[in-house]
């Protein structure tokens, strides 16, 4: 019985040694992998340390490539400012160069249109389809046409030779019939391409008939100009050098804008030409570019500089135009040319678009051609001319023109002399129309301004323009000369000063009758002056006038 219960003590003592060392087994596995666990956390968290290092490295490398990059590409940038600023000051430079070496004269004979019409190339048509005629022998080829000698003898094979002649002599048949029809589609296609091509030729030809009149017209019309160029026509003489400047090469920079005037009697050419504004001269005379601040700045040019460059800029298109119309002048038609430079502005304190002149040169021909334009200072040479530069050309501060253009518009006529027919029985309100309206020219030339009576068609409303030519107090009169017999009326007022703004000119209404309150009122905060027929009466007695206006 002890050695019973030994023996089980024994064996739950083995059991729970073993039991033990299965837990310890146990808990040292789980000691072991934890700590595997935990060394492979560590190898990540290293290799994800690296990772994000390398990372940062590559980075800062990007980082630094591509603030690299970008400041290389403001450099180029700044360069680029640089290289616009140098060409653009290269091209003033080049105003004169650039006509020396060319040939201003107009070849008349390069303003022919030459036949150059291309021949007539047949246009496609449909082709024609192949019909080959069917040849009767090839249906019957390897058919034997005559009984053979066992037909003959035994009449074997006879029905079966018979039947191939037959089915030969039905397919040649309907070949021939095919080829018939086909040949009357091809028939019918020739035809239809006959008429096309008939009628393409027919176009064709008036189409070059038509060309060829206009080339002759044209070539006639060369004829005719050259003609009466030579044969010193004023209108062609104007023509001929307009042609001259529209040819001279600018860029786009230069409005190339201009209008002319030639003086038969005196052989001078008057031209009054649009000048870019100072605009066209680059803002900054160079560009820096500072990498602390990553900033490109402009270092604009110093007032006496942009001065002196937009002076040259200006005196530059002058002498070039002069040399253009000078070395053009094959008919000797130009003894002396009148330059005015103009620019097309705004008058900041009117608002009204204005056209001030900076610059007015004239010189005659033999002293301008003498001249080396290829050696000569520009302002020195404009000066030498004894041309008026504005002081300020950057401010556009206007010079008197030698010739005003506007002296000479198309639409003037000759005026008579009608103050010398007045008397005290002169009643104006029954004086002619156009008498009155030489009689209104008369009385402003004699009271100091430039007057000029407009023709009685196409004058734009206009009958006499005149011109004070003092300094700050003168200016462009657009007048009016009506023999109105009632009172005249606000509304006529307004229409009348819709064409002093479209003149561009002050106004003087002069009339034979009176003006209404409302027309007063209307003209009084405008640049217009109300002449009513009182008023003209006391103008034309300072003259030593006497007429009157009885109704």
């Amino acid at each position: 019985m002890a050695r019973s219960f030994g023996s089980t003590v024994n064996k739950i003592i083995k059991e729970t040694a073993k039991a033990q060392r299965a837990a310890e087994r146990s808990r040292n596995a789980a000691i072991r992998e934890q700590e595997r666990h935990l060394r492979l956390q560590r190898q990540y968290e290293r290799e994800n340390e690296r990772a994000i290092k390398q990372s940062i490295r590559e980075q800062k490398a990007y980082e630094k490539e591509q603030k690299a990059l970008h400041i290389e590409g403001r450099k180029e940038e700044t360069n680029d400012y640089n290289e616009e600023v140098f060409y653009r000051l290269n091209e003033f430079n080049s105003i004169i160069s650039g006509t020396l070496s060319v040939d201003d004269k107009i070849s008349f004979e390069s303003l022919y249109k030459k036949d150059e019409y291309p021949e007539f190339i047949e246009p496609y048509v449909k082709p024609l389809p192949a019909n080959p005629v069917p040849v009767r022998e090839s249906f019957f080829a390897g058919i034997a046409m005559e009984a053979s000698l066992m037909e003959r003898i035994i009449g074997h094979g006879k029905k079966a030779r018979l039947r191939s002649i037959e089915t030969a002599e039905n397919a040649y048949n309907n070949a021939l019939r095919d080829f018939e029809s086909t040949e009357n589609k091809i028939n019918d296609l020739i035809k239809e391409n006959e008429i096309f091509l008939s009628s393409a030729r027919v176009e064709y030809d008036e189409a070059k008939r038509l060309y060829l009149g206009e080339i002759s017209s044209q070539n006639s019309s060369i004829d005719d100009f050259k003609t009466s160029y030579f044969d010193k026509e004023k209108e062609a003489i104007e023509a001929y050098n307009t042609l001259v400047l529209e040819r001279s090469n600018y860029s786009d920079i230069f409005p190339q804008t201009f209008d002319l005037f030639y003086l038969e009697e005196s052989k001078e050419l008057l031209v009054e030409y649009e000048l870019p504004d100072v605009t066209a001269v680059p803002k900054n005379k160079e560009y820096k570019y500072t990498q602390s601040r990553d900033e490109i700045k402009g270092v604009p040019f110093k007032s006496k500089e942009l001065n002196e460059i937009y002076s040259t800029l200006v005196a530059s298109i002058a002498l070039r135009t002069l040399h253009e119309l000078f070395e053009a002048d094959q008919g000797d038609h130009l003894d002396s040319v009148v330059f005015n430079g103009v620019v097309s502005t705004v008058d900041l304190s009117t608002g009204l678009d204005i056209r001030p002149c900076i610059l007015t040169i004239q010189t005659r021909k033999d002293e301008f051609m003498k001249f080396d334009l290829a050696r000569v200072d520009i302002l020195a040479c404009v000066k030498g001319l004894k041309a008026q530069l504005s002081p300020s050309v950057t401010e556009l501060t206007p010079v008197k023109p030698i010739v005003d253009l506007v002296m000479y518009d198309k639409r003037f006529v000759n005026e008579r002399d009608m103050l010398a027919t007045l008397d005290t029985r002169t009643n104006l309100l029954q004086m002619d129309p156009f008498d009155f309206e030489h009689l209104v020219c008369n009385l402003f030339s004699k009271i100091g301004l430039e007057s000029r009576l407009t023709r009685s068609s196409r004058d734009g409303g206009v009958d006499v323009i005149a011109f004070d030519p003092r300094p700050v107090f003168g200016g462009k009169y657009v007048i009016q000369a009506k023999r109105y017999k009632n009172t005249v009326e606000v509304a006529a007022v307004r229409d009348l000063y819709g064409t002093m703004m479209n003149e561009n000119a002050s106004k003087g209404i002069v009339t034979t009758s009176t003006y209404g309150p409302d027309a007063r009122s209307f003209a009084k905060d405008k640049p217009i002056e109300l002449i009513d027929g009182r008023v003209l009466l006391h103008m034309l007695e300072e003259q030593g006038i006497y007429a009157k206006i009885q109704l």
